[in-house]
């Protein structure tokens, strides 16, 4: 069996990128993913956090901003850690892929989606 996640949604807030280490980079941040049946009541989009290294990274810090649309793909990891005496459980994407479906950046609206995969060497940008 394999830990495989895709969602598509809306970057929350600005992105910023972070070295860690002298050779590495990551980027966390929060998609909202709309809810296809809405209850009266009950909140309209998911929320989830994400993280994403190296060149896709830096390619996203570059390219998006707090409201693009993108899609991404990856696998879940499961935490916890404690807080004032209560154990807080996470669940997290980490990004192995992501489509910008708009972009900042974007020319014009026909422009088609850009796929980045991590590792790759050579963006097409």
């Amino acid at each position: 069996m394999n830990n495989k996640v895709i969602q598509i949604g809306r970057i929350t807030k600005d992105l910023e990128l972070k070295s860690v280490g002298s050779d590495k980079v990551v980027c966390k941040f929060n998609i909202a993913v709309d809810r296809k049946f809405k209850k009266e009541g009950q909140p309209t989009a998911d929320f989830f956090n994400c993280e994403v290294w190296g060149k896709t990274a830096e390619a996203m810090c570059n390219y998006t901003s707090k409201g693009s649309m993108i899609s991404v793909g990856g696998r879940l990891r499961s935490g916890s850690y404690e807080k004032d005496g209560t154990r807080i459980y996470t669940t997290d994407i980490v990004v192995e892929d992501v489509t910008f479906l708009d972009s900042k950046k974007a020319v014009n609206e026909d422009s088609e989606p850009v796929v980045v995969e991590e590792g790759d060497d050579e963006l097409p940008f």
